[in-house]
């Protein structure tokens, strides 16, 4: 038997850990004192097959001295730093999904030996419960995590890459208004203080985010008539709530003719507003929005959810737990669809990014006024005053 070379490594049995060790020397620090690096398995092919696994890494170029490194660590530290320019709403959401779904079931498993296979269990195991939508997000914060990690050196490959989401539990679907029940609740809600927002909302198929963020500044109720061609009413819908104020994407900067329902409505807000400020007097917020709370400031989503559903109670066949401010945009979208506007032409409206939402590539645009919008609902739904 040929005996190894001083400093080669040898293979011998830990009692206390009962595990075999295959070590290494695979470098002297400043000192002259060996640095080692060890194999342990429950036999001996096993330990040293985990050695040559390190000085392949190595080799490489892979930190090999964090081999108990774990999924939970590299989740934690995509949370803390790969996030760390991102606004504090998106922070805290996926902080949630890793803290409820991802740390609990692998965050103990060492990353280096984590298998594709048992990622798919894990993502089949919470399909049972999740939509497919939630399940696609926790998916997506693992992959990330250890993409970042695979990026300093700390696992050789990203095996969350290899897996697909399995399809989850089927979640809340979307619903759109109907012509006839979007006319009654056009009619019917006019009494209550949120119609003047329901009207926008469902003429212009503006996003909520976008609405809550609309101002005074890039509403343009005369338009520019002594333009060539005259540009009529519209609004720049340029902003969202987001921490940035960008909107969702780029392309859903647009600008948007008003139909004449939408023109009244905004003129009634106006005075409305002008109203709520002399009656808050010193307790008045001064925020330069269209849509505010009774004392002019910012109003959040459960403001407008909440609204929405005591302005749907009269309306009669709608049961207004049914209903969010999101659905008022399906229902523009639906409407238009239902009347033989072009799949493209609305992607325009709506401000949709591609063929996900639309099913047609998204062509910007924002000048000039997109007017299609408004001229059909102005032919569906006539002024507010007009005769039916």
């Amino acid at each position: 038997m040929t005996r190894r070379a001083k400093g080669d490594g040898g293979l011998s049995w830990d009692a206390g850990r009962e595990r075999w060790v295959a070590s290494a020397t695979i470098a002297y620090d400043g000192r002259g004192k060996r640095i080692v690096r060890r194999g342990r398995g429950r036999t001996k092919t096993e330990a040293k097959n985990k050695l040559r696994q390190l000085l392949r890494d190595l080799e490489d170029g892979l930190v090999v001295a964090d081999d108990g490194y774990t999924v939970a660590q590299a989740v934690e530290d995509w949370l803390t730093h790969g996030l760390s320019n991102r606004d504090p709403a998106t922070q805290e959401v996926n902080r949630r999904l890793c803290e409820r779904h991802v740390i609990p079931l692998l965050g103990a498993r060492k990353l280096r030996d984590l298998k594709a296979t048992e990622v798919d269990v894990w993502l089949r195991e919470l399909s049972t419960t999740l939509s497919t939508r939630t399940l696609q997000a926790i998916r997506s914060c693992l992959n990330r995590s250890v993409k970042r990690a695979m990026a300093r050196d700390r696992v050789r490959r990203n095996v969350v890459e290899l897996t697909e989401p399995p399809t989850g539990q089927l979640g809340r679907p979307s619903k759109a208004l109907s012509a006839q029940q979007a006319d009654d609740v056009l009619i019917k809600t006019a009494v209550d203080r949120l119609h003047l927002y329901i009207v926008v909302s469902l003429l212009t198929g503006a996003r909520t985010e976008e609405l809550r963020a609309l101002r005074w500044s890039h509403v343009h109720l005369e338009g520019q008539p002594t333009a060539v061609p005259p540009v009529p009413a519209y609004i720049e819908v340029w902003r969202s709530v987001r921490a940035t104020g960008d909107t969702k994407t780029r392309r859903s900067r647009r600008t948007l003719a008003l139909p004449s329902r939408c023109i009244d409505a905004l003129r009634a807000q106006r005075a409305q507003q002008a109203a709520d400020r002399l009656a808050a007097g010193p307790a008045w917020k001064e925020s330069e929005l269209v849509f505010t709370t009774g004392v002019g400031s910012e109003m959040d989503p459960a403001n407008v959810r909440r609204d929405l559903r005591r302005a749907l109670r009269l309306v009669p066949g709608l049961d207004p737990k049914d209903w969010t401010p999101r659905e008022l945009r399906h229902s523009f979208v639906s409407l238009l669809s239902d009347a033989g506007v072009p799949v493209e032409m609305i992607s325009q409206l709506v401000g949709h990014r591609g063929t996900s939402v639309t099913e047609i590539v998204y062509r910007h645009q924002i000048r000039p006024v997109i007017q299609t919008g408004a001229i059909l609902m102005d032919e569906l739904f006539g002024r507010a005053g007009d005769a039916r």
